[in-house]
């Protein structure tokens, strides 16, 4: 197998390299589609270290001291070096409008005419790789050098004099390319500690490379130097100004309570620490303002709020602007784009990959680069995962605040990467705050790497364990809160259908809550065709994540609103009846009257009672009762079959989990919180002997457990090949997901495409549309009709040179680097038939449909 790979034995001629002075590292396309060269390798070197020195000058001392060692500029400069070798100038000449008859005199041997080969030693990142690792230039430099493209080159048939990189004398072009940088910056290679400053370090390379690949240092004839400080502020690396001396009541409208008053007092330094408190309780708040007392004292470089899925609603954006407005001085330029979120995060300018049509383009991913970004907990996860651009996240997480929001004991059945994100972070010099309503006390220890020890179950609730970086762990008692009593009721489907339509006609605000979209789906449709026929006015609504992005934050501005505190003035209008999945139980402040929800872990079912009777001040209809309906199987038919019992809820929750909580909950009527949210959790997780049955599904856990574990720990490892982001396993029910683009029609004409977007709105897409000034806005505007969905329900692949036309405003893989497109584009119709892009069949097994009120449907 490797024998197709081995080199030549026959020698070839030597020949003279290309003189420095000609060794491009940059084509320039010009307006009128010609291509120019740009930079030589020398120059875009030289900016790139320059870029990355100035991107260290901007943070603080303490950070600098202890991640970014003099000399860290040299490796971002020599990422390069590379490119001077005969099959990238072959290349890159052959890509020019206009010939080189000398350059190409010199390029003729078999060795450069075998370009199209690059793939196999990594292209240039891999001659660069192994150029410095001859050089003896310490132990971690060459692998970040290899690495600057996202992933590690395999470079075990390979040395720096191999006659495919050129031979010996290509190879001391490079080393007097590398002798040249250190002279012109003045620096020699730094000692990288360890692998986690390595990937550090590897981030800083990776990025300064894209902002000195922007459009400010493109033109070879223009003065660069300027034009860094400009792009570090375009790139969003700028230090935030706070305003000082804030109290809790300057930033939110109320005064904090004790328990958010301790955890205030607790993070005063880095460290990690963890909330345990009930739902309700301002647990946002809290760490929050924990956050700005360390940006305050200079003791943070910023804040990641990680949720745990995509899932979670667009109103939790909302609420960290609100913060941050109230923080942020109005001389910061952050109070003007705040969040990378909508279209703020559009005036962040990163380079070629950052720009439409990059690879880091996508908003999930340029929020951790950002000093403030709201995203998921797995962009955070993939900062200590062997994934393409991994060590990107790891730089862009370095010293800030990061939250982590809605952890839950269901994780440890799931082999998250979790434990090993938080140990990462603490060597980060980063303040983690864990928040939860829903932790075993074993959960809690392992985060925080402790041993067990002899409380267990005895721990108070709400508590704060704290475990700063200079300093003893403490465990931190709060006063218990008083408790309010929900009511339990347990019934068949059919059944709770008709107690939530009578509700609803009694002016009751309804929440029902399901485990998948398309369980939502279907009982919406029967309860919107019901409430037409009910006597009193009762709207209907739906929430999901299979809505395109302008649909859902429509749907959202509505629904969430009506159950929030700014729907308290025209709540008593009439009934309602929100239907949605697990966005409804993470991080949103809605109040429902009555909840209906099916069966979930307990963590799940106690987040989802923390929406009910939430605000003290609502005024409700007389009828009301604070009172949830759970609707579940028979335990013994659950034990028995679970799949066919549970439906599929089974197939999103493990079925050992899901029997385990209805034994918890089959016998309850009614419950106290958050007295009892403890003992419920532990009741629910405790290690216990089982027999027959539950034995098979307690394995059948801990076998996907296992599964999920050996993934982690091939996506920890820092060898071997480097995964896809889009494939990579962070947690139990992750089904791999693809982005679908939806539109009404397209034309495409010879400069351009015309698209009929959603909402029948037509626009012009000009091809070669980057030159354009509105270019980042139209793919704002594309984004918008993009929604996410599991790979098998997504319209079929194509083939990329059939949407080649989209290739300026989405990022469609690059041969290369042997990706495929994973973006899928597709046609609905006047009917909501989903449709190829040829008016086909969209799917070869399922049905596909969309609408802006039940959002995308799959016959499955």
């Amino acid at each position: 197998m490797l024998g197709r790979h081995k080199q030549k034995t026959t020698a070839l001629p030597e020949q003279p390299p290309i003189p420095l002075p000609k060794c491009l590292a940059k084509s320039r396309r010009m307006p009128g589609n010609s291509v120019e060269a740009g930079r030589v390798v020398f120059s875009h070197c030289q900016i790139v270290g320059e870029v990355a020195r100035a991107i260290m000058q901007r943070m603080p001392d303490w950070l600098q001291l202890a991640l970014f060692p003099a000399g860290s500029e040299l490796i971002a400069a020599a990422h390069d070096i590379g490119k001077v070798s005969p099959t990238f100038q072959m290349k890159i000449y052959r890509a020019l409008t206009q010939t080189d008859a000398e350059i190409f005199t010199l390029l003729n041997t078999e060795t450069a005419k075998g370009f199209e080969k690059e793939k196999l030693w990594g292209g240039h990142a891999g001659v660069s790789q192994a150029t410095v690792a001859a050089a003896h230039s310490g132990k971690y430099t060459a692998d970040i050098l290899g690495q600057h493209h996202g992933f590690s080159p395999n470079l075990a048939l390979y040395q720096a004099g191999s006659e495919v990189f050129g031979g010996p004398v290509w190879n001391t072009q490079r080393l007097e390319l590398l002798a040249q940088l250190k002279q012109a910056l003045g620096v020699d290679f730094p000692v990288v500690q360890n692998p986690l400053q390595a990937r550090v370090l590897a981030g800083l390379t990776t990025v300064a490379d894209w902002i000195g690949s922007g459009a400010l240092f493109e033109d070879p004839a223009s003065d660069w130097k300027s034009h860094i400080e400009q792009a570090l502020d375009e790139a969003g690396f700028i230090a935030p100004k706070i305003k000082t001396n804030l109290r809790f009541s300057d930033i939110f409208p109320f005064e904090p309570k004790e328990t958010q008053i301790k955890l205030i007092e607790a993070v005063n330094q880095p460290g990690v620490y963890v909330l345990e408190a009930p739902m309700g309780l301002g647990k946002t708040e809290a760490a929050l303002f924990a956050a700005y007392q360390l940006l305050e004292k200079n003791l943070a470089t910023g804040i990641y709020f990680a949720l745990p899925t995509q899932l979670t609603s667009d109103k939790i954006h909302e609420r960290v602007n609100q913060f941050l407005v109230q923080i942020l001085d109005d001389a910061s330029p952050h109070k003007k784009a705040l969040l990378v979120h909508g279209h703020a995060w559009l005036k962040q300018i990163m380079g070629e990959e950052g720009n439409p049509g990059g690879a880091w383009f996508a908003q999930g991913k340029r929020g951790i680069l950002a000093p403030f970004a709201v995203g998921t907990v797995d962009q955070a996860l993939m900062a200590v995962m062997n994934v393409k651009h991994g060590f990107v996240r790891t730089f862009g997480l370095v010293g800030k605040v990061v939250i982590l929001d809605e952890v839950h004991a269901y994780d440890s059945f799931t082999g998250t990467i979790l434990d090993e994100l938080v140990k990462a972070l603490r060597d980060l010099h980063c303040t983690v705050i864990i928040l939860s309503a829903t932790l075993t006390q074993e959960r809690c220890e392992t985060l925080l790497g402790m041993s067990a020890t002899a409380t267990a179950g005895n721990k108070p609730y709400p508590l704060i364990t704290a475990q700063p970086k200079l300093g003893e762990l403490r465990e931190i008692k709060v006063a218990a809160m008083p408790d309010s009593m929900v009511a339990i009721g347990h019934a068949a489907e059919v059944s709770a259908i008709e107690e939530a339509l009578l509700r609803a006609e009694q002016g009751q605000q309804v929440l029902w809550i399901e485990n998948t979209v398309n369980e939502a789906q279907a009982i919406y449709k029967v309860l919107a065709a019901r409430a037409e026929n009910l006597d009193a006015p009762v709207v209907c609504g739906l929430l999901h994540s299979r809505f395109i992005k302008a649909d859902r934050a429509a749907n959202e501005a509505v629904w969430v609103s009506a159950f929030g505190k700014e729907g308290a003035a025209w709540r008593g209008q009439q009934g309602r009846i929100l239907v949605g999945t697990q966005v409804l139980e993470q991080s949103l402040d809605i109040d429902a009257d009555f909840l209906v929800s099916r069966i979930a872990p307990t963590d799940m079912l106690l987040q989802r009672l923390g929406r009910l009777w939430r605000h003290s001040s609502t005024i409700r209809p007389s009828s009301a009762q604070c009172e949830a309906w759970i609707i579940a199987p028979d335990l013994a038919a659950a034990i028995a079959s679970p799949k066919e019992a549970f439906g599929p809820s089974a197939m999103v929750y493990a079925s050992y989990v899901l029997c385990r909580s209805l034994a918890v909950w089959q016998d309850i009527s009614e419950v106290k919180l958050p007295s009892q949210i403890r003992a419920l959790i532990e009741a629910t997780y405790i290690s216990q002997p089982e027999t027959e049955q539950m034995a098979k599904h307690l394995q059948q856990v801990l076998m996907v457990r296992s599964k999920l574990e050996r993934l982690a720990l091939l996506g920890l490892s820092k060898a071997g090949t480097t995964q896809a982001e889009e494939t990579a396993q962070t947690r139990h029910s992750e089904l791999e997901t693809t982005e679908v683009l939806l539109i009404r029609a397209y034309q495409l004409e010879k400069n351009g495409s015309w698209l009929t977007l959603m909402n029948k709105e037509k626009i012009w897409l000009p091809h070669n549309g980057r030159f354009l000034p509105e270019w980042r806005q139209l793919t704002a505007i594309l984004i918008q009709n993009t929604l996410n969905v599991a790979d098998y329900l997504a319209p079929n692949a194509v083939n990329k040179k059939q949407i080649e036309w989209l290739n300026d405003y989405f990022y469609l893989g690059r041969a290369e680097y042997e990706e495929s497109n994973s973006l899928r584009v597709a046609l609905v119709d006047e009917s909501g038939a989903v449709k190829s892009l040829q008016a086909g069949v969209a799917n070869d097994k399922y049905t596909l449909r969309y609408d802006a009120k039940m959002g995308y449907q799959s016959n499955c």
